[in-house]
């Protein structure tokens, strides 16, 4: 092992129920009637450890790596605590009604209380110099630039063939529009299990469905789902349309197929199926409620009102099955908490009547209106909604007809036949792929567009160790913004992820490069005064109620990797190539240009906060120095959480992930430039920097250990710690305590772990291909002893010191032997890379690159006819077994690129 410290050369810039059994650049100015005065706390503060929520390592940086048994239980928690997710249906005395009125009433008091004390921390910051206050100040004030989604095409057609969507993915069916208090609906039905039943409503691995996802979703206005619960066959079709007569957005309608093949009973209520259909105003405009008789001839009328945008609406049913309808109307303000209003109706009218019913009741001003439609066996039922419905309308029967029955069902296979056709087009993958591996590539880019959705709110930021508010709180609001964006998981991460964004653009934009433009514009415009991106967004009443408090705030000091520069260095190289028609490359050009300014400030906050003691290296900041319960320190901003680092953290770390992350930046931003013939001294500054991380001596004298052809970190390292059991006294109580025992100093040298991160200067393409490096390393990623499966290339060396090793009690390994689909994917990008450059390790790579695509292929196409879903991650070591959270399409749906041979251009 060598110990390389080389002179560097400068450079510039996440009840039981028994019965009977983004904000504009001048918002900132604004900010002084958003921000609560802050003081010092008393002693300083600590930060406290708990369990992680979520199966994955998406928190708060500071509190421990996740850990799947701890994570659901304390997700279980929250639900417990009313965090909105829903449960066994219990029987109970309940007034909804005296409860919102509470509700309403605590509210109100707080909006009071924070009224009080705006404007007097601003005014405090305003005078004083680059104090923490006024760093704060600047994290919750937008870049003085101009919006991406202020572009003119983003207005017009495009807004508005967007503009209602299946835009909350959190639910099994959610539809709301693109504007922060809409309409929404969405389905709700009962699932039995074990003589119980269940309510199901949101997205949850404990509903323990067989499966659920989109088979079919173009991402516009067309998409059709199926979910199996126990003996519940359900498929839900969508279907969007701007006809004749039709308001702003147009019209779409919901056909709900459902077949109960569950085990007979002579009891009523179980021989019967029940969904339940609603509609409610965000904004708290009352809607009427229409009729329960059903007919078997014609429509029905379930709702109506108006709304400024929209004009006047309705919601319509029609069904040709025999069918019972039962309703109810509710006054709420929390949209997130509409399953637990329908599970107290149920339960109150249950108790008074005996029947699964709900009451055929309503309160004044009612904003909610939930319909259940009750059914034996199996039935079809058509749900239509009309904007711009006025009773005046002679379009409306006409419109009716055309989004039910026979028309639709015509309509629906006429979409699904073109959606089949244009993923041909697209992905080219008939001759590639086997028919049996092509329907799940389907069903892989189907669910990533079904799980696009549509957030508002404000993310709450971290305020300096040290500093609360006069109400208590130690977060302080980002400006409202709106968020359009792809999710990993519909059911463990139903929101929008910086790091996971960008690997989710290189399918979107292939396929919709509109759509894609509009997601990453979003995401830009989320860019804060110092360039920083809040690196999870938490938007909404929805989001949030999936995510326990302690894991909610974000740290202005932290990044995560700029992904997104993946898929707008493919945009700008495709321009060059001519490949997209004339119409968009306009379109991507105006984008690049108006992203240029914000893409700056971007990299230049990466460049300025995460750079190493020496020019021209960088590291991820944020890491505890101080811990003493982890294995190893975590780096959670890295987006690679418990990969092993230094053992002991310091400011001579380099990471050499960060590096080839800024190399792909700059070369994005010199592409960019290239392309907008713009020749100002921040563009030299670019080609500069590009050409020195490009340097490949450089790299491999802070990087590359000889022996091993491996690239590693550089750091405060001993290979010598563990974890041991400790005797501690408490308040004159004994416990124990799991601590790291250091058994050797640790020295300033390279970090010997081979995996994910000792192959990212071959996923950049950074190696020359003449090079023995180049050799060195296809023999790591070959070598079933180090990162080889048959099922894809593990995270971490099976050498590895750290291999499958927990890092706390509470911390099982994560990124220490599991295989990821996206750090595959990017491997498989360099061996296609290699196997078509010149050199003498052509042929080899290319061999490599035929036999780990073939194994992902067949790996991940395994699991999904298996269980039914896409995976979080893959086991290495039990036969390639999906693991972590499941219904986890993100990142997972690069096998659509991966069938069709399609890598990002990394290379200038």
């Amino acid at each position: 092992m060598n110990n390389p410290n080389p002179s560097l050369p400068p450079v510039s810039p996440s009840g039981e129920w028994r019965v009977a059994r983004g904000g504009s650049s001048d918002q900132h100015q604004t900010r002084n009637a958003e921000i609560a005065e802050i003081s010092p706390m008393s002693g300083g503060g600590s930060s406290v450890r708990r369990p992680v929520a979520a199966a994955r390592s998406r928190g708060n940086t500071s509190g421990s790596a996740p850990e799947p048994d701890a994570r659901r239980a304390a997700a279980a928690a929250a639900r417990r605590r009313g965090r909105g997710d829903h449960g066994l249906l219990r029987l109970m005395e309940v007034s909804p009604r005296n409860l919102l009125l509470l509700g309403i009433g605590s509210v109100a008091l707080l909006a009071v209380a924070f009224v009080a004390y705006t404007g007097v921390w601003r005014e405090q910051a305003d005078g004083e110099v680059e104090t923490p206050l006024r760093k704060v100040v600047r994290s919750v004030t937008p870049l003085d630039a101009p919006r991406m989604m202020d572009l003119p095409q983003f207005q017009g057609d495009h807004k508005e063939s967007l503009y209602w969507g299946t835009y909350r993915p959190n639910a099994y069916l959610g539809i709301r529009a693109r504007t922060p208090l809409s309409l929404i609906a969405g389905l709700m039905w009962i699932g039995a299990k074990n003589g119980q039943y269940f309510l199901r409503h949101v997205c949850q691995d404990s509903d323990e469905l067989s499966t659920y996802g989109w088979t079919d979703h173009n991402g516009r206005d067309y998409g059709r789902q199926v979910l199996v619960d126990h003996g519940l066959f359900l498929t839900t079709s969508f279907l969007k349309e701007k006809g004749e007569g039709s308001g702003y957005g147009g019209d779409w309608a919901v056909r709900l197929d459902a077949k109960n093949e569950g085990p007979s009973s002579s009891e009523d209520q179980e021989s019967s199926t029940h969904l339940f259909f609603y509609i409610a105003d965000e904004a708290g405009n009352s809607i009427t409620m229409g009729s329960h008789v059903p007919s078997s001839r014609g429509h029905v009328l379930l709702a109506s009102g108006s709304r400024e945008e929209i004009g006047d609406w309705k919601v319509y049913l029609r069904s040709e099955d025999n069918l019972e309808i039962h309703r109810a109307g509710f006054k709420s303000s929390s949209m997130h908490n509409l399953s637990e209003l329908v599970q107290q109706a149920l339960a109150t009218n249950a108790m008074q009547s005996g029947n699964l019913n709900l009451p055929d009741m309503a309160e004044d001003s009612s904003n909610v209106i939930v319909y259940q439609v009750s059914m034996k066996h199996s039935a079809k039922v058509d749900i239509v909604f009309l904007s711009g419905a006025a009773s005046e309308n002679p379009m409306i029967a006409e419109r009716i007809n055309r989004l039910t029955g026979p028309v639709l069902s015509t309509r629906l296979e006429s979409k699904q036949k073109d959606f089949e056709k244009r993923y041909d087009q697209i992905f080219n993958v008939n001759n590639k792929i086997n028919p049996k591996e092509l329907s799940v590539g389907v069903a892989a880019l189907s669910n990533l567009l079904g799980g696009i959705g549509y957030f508002y709110g404000q993310s709450k930021i971290a305020l300096p160790k040290g500093f609360t508010q006069k109400n208590g709180y130690k977060y302080i609001p980002y400006w409202p913004a709106a968020l359009y964006t792809a999710v990993p998981s519909r059911s463990f991460f139903p929101r929008g992820f910086l790091w996971d964004e960008g690997f989710h653009q290189l399918v979107i934009w292939r396929w919709d490069v509109h759509i894609s433009m509009d997601i990453i514009g979003h995401w830009l415009d989320l860019i804060n005064a110092d360039g920083w991106i809040p690196r999870e967004q938490i938007l909404g009443a929805e989001a949030l109620s999936k995510v326990p408090e302690e894991f909610v705030l974000q740290y202005p000091s932290n990044g995560n990797p700029p992904t997104l520069f993946l898929a707008l260095r493919d945009l700008a190289s495709g321009i060059h190539a001519n490949q997209f028609s004339d119409e968009e490359s306009e379109k991507i050009s105006t984008f690049l240009k108006r992203a240029y300014v914000r893409l700056n400030s971007w990299f230049q906050w990466f460049n300025r906060t995460q750079t190493g003691k020496y020019e021209g290296t960088f590291y991820w900041h944020g890491r505890d120095s101080m811990t003493t319960r982890e294995l190893n320190p975590k780096t959670l901003t890295s987006g690679l959480d418990d990969y092993p680092r230094a053992s002991h953290p310091n400011d001579e770390e380099r990471h050499v992930d960060l590096r080839c992350w800024m190399l792909l930046a700059t070369n994005c931003m010199c592409s960019i430039a290239e392309f907008l013939k713009t020749d100002s001294s921040l563009e030299k500054d670019y080609h500069k920097m590009s050409n020195q991380l490009s340097d490949f001596g450089i790299l491999n004298k802070m990087h590359l250990d000889d022996k091993t052809g491996a690239y590693f970190d550089y750091g405060n390292h001993t290979e010598k710690v563990r974890l041991r059991w400790y005797e501690v006294r408490d308040n004159d109580v004994m416990r124990r305590e799991l601590l790291r025992e250091t058994l050797q100093p640790p020295q300033l040298r390279l970090v010997p772990h081979v995996g994910y991160v000792s192959l990212f200067p071959f996923m950049m393409g950074a190696i020359l291909p003449e090079s023995w490096v180049l050799e060195k390393q296809l023999d790591l990623i070959s070598n079933s002893s180090i990162l080889w499966t048959d099922y894809g290339l593990r995270s971490l060396s099976r050498t590895s010191s750290i291999y499958m090793k927990r890092n706390t009690e509470h911390d099982p390994p994560y990124w220490r032997g599991a295989i990821w689909i996206n750090m595959n994917y990017m491997i498989l990008s360099g061996l296609h890379h290699y196997a078509h450059e010149d050199g003498p390790y052509k042929d080899r790579a290319k061999e490599v690159y035929d036999e780990l695509r073939s194994n992902l292929i067949r790996n991940i196409v395994k699991n999904y006819h298996e269980t039914g879903f896409f995976w979080e991650n893959y086991d290495q070591k039990n036969k390639g077994k999906g693991k972590g959270a499941r219904s986890f399409t993100g990142w997972t749906s690069l096998i659509v690129l991966i069938m069709a041979e399609s890598y990002p251009t990394l290379h200038r």
